[in-house]
């Protein structure tokens, strides 16, 4: 790294939600400003480095942990949270950052508290409709919070200065056509595509409730079914619609998801911040199951934003395949037999998506760093 280059750090990890939206601000932001350097200070899970090695960044492996809920499990916690914010000060005091930007989540702490210590700008970008622990508390700290909904804002009245920005996602998602997708999936671009997903771990409740639906699957016979499965469940899925005659695309992952919802009609999807900003970008009508084991329902809430829109349906996840599948069963058929139906949602969706935040908080990151440097 040249210490004389501008220097940008996206502090957050762990999940693809998380990283995605700041790496689409750090491509507009050097996209704005070429010489901008990137580090991201993020977690020791797999995921951070598979998003962050392709695109050249450093990668800052903390060893900060998620709030533990047990009384004993704290000094842990202390000693990482200590040792990640001494890391941090000690590379900003060194080097400033022009900027540092928090998204969320554990990860998101020691940087945002290092910088805010040392003078260095700050700003969090909250994707979800209601405020996760990390958030509420960097809120009142940081100069700027950076929303995705109307909703939330209420939630940051203590903030020094907070917008609407809408969730910042990748380039490609305004550029995929269905033609691109269909090539890209080897699916026929002149039949109706249902696109299937539970995030990039895949979600186990969601893939034994379409194996439950594989007579469904039959009888739509004009229908192509793509299923993301996550690594872990890909092969037994694929050999289970095999087994049941229902001739499914079947993936395990994949950073192509702007060329899977271009291909599609309809998704069923869980309702994490980002998947939600990609599905609106889309214009795409969606059948939700927000994560059940989140005691603060942070999913559910992201998705009612949508519901009571017109652009998507809720279904509880019961974790139970055949209870999902009953609950799934009507509300699928129904949509895929209505075109009329899902061009309505997908209207509703398309009015909510925001193909500009990225480049919104870029140009706002590089106003506060601006005047930080006068």
């Amino acid at each position: 790294m040249k210490a004389d280059r501008p220097w940008f750090v996206i502090a957050g990890g762990g999940t693809g939600g998380h990283l995605y939206p700041g790496l689409a601000v750090a491509e507009a932001l050097r996209t704005l400003q070429p010489d901008f350097e990137v580090t991201v200070f993020g977690t020791t899970r797999p995921i951070d480095e598979k998003l962050t090695a392709p695109r050249g960044y450093e990668l800052v492996r903390q060893q900060v942990q998620a709030f533990p809920s047990k009384l004993w499990h704290w000094p842990r916690f202390l000693k990482a949270w200590r040792s990640s914010v001494s890391y941090a000060r000690h590379r900003f005091t060194n080097r400033a950052p022009a900027v540092v930007l928090g998204l969320g989540g554990y990860a998101a702490g020691p940087p945002i508290a290092a910088a805010t210590k040392i003078g260095v700008p700050t700003a969090i970008f909250n994707p979800d409709a209601v405020p996760g622990r990390a958030n509420r508390r960097l809120g009142p700290l940081v100069d700027r919070v950076f929303v995705q909904w109307d909703a939330t804002l209420e939630h940051f009245d203590k903030a020094r200065a907070a917008r609407v920005t809408g969730c910042p996602i990748r380039p490609e998602f305004s550029k995929a056509s269905r033609k691109a997708g269909a090539a890209a999936l080897k699916i026929r671009e002149d039949r109706p595509t249902l696109l299937v997903t539970g995030a990039s771990q895949g979600a186990r409740s969601i893939n034994a409730a379409m194996l439950e639906l594989c007579d469904l699957w039959r009888a739509a016979e004009d229908w192509q079914i793509v299923h993301l499965t996550g690594e872990t469940e890909r092969a037994m899925c694929e050999r289970q619609y095999r087994e049941k005659g229902v001739a499914a695309k079947v993936l395990a992952y994949t950073e192509h998801m702007a060329l899977c919802m271009a291909a599609a009609d309809l998704i069923v999807s869980r309702a994490g911040a980002s998947t939600l900003a990609e599905i609106s970008a889309m214009g795409l009508p969606s059948v939700l199951l927000p994560y059940p084991f989140d005691r603060k329902k942070h999913q559910l809430s992201n998705a009612r934003i949508l519901a009571d829109a017109g652009a998507a349906v809720i279904v509880d996840d019961a974790n139970d395949a055949r209870a999902n599948a009953v609950a799934l069963r009507d509300i699928l058929a129904g949509l895929m037999k209505s075109p009329q139906r899902r061009e309505r949602m997908s209207r509703a969706a398309a009015a909510m998506g925001r193909h500009d935040a990225a480049q919104t908080i870029a140009e706002d990151l590089l106003e506060l760093a601006a005047q930080r440097a006068v």
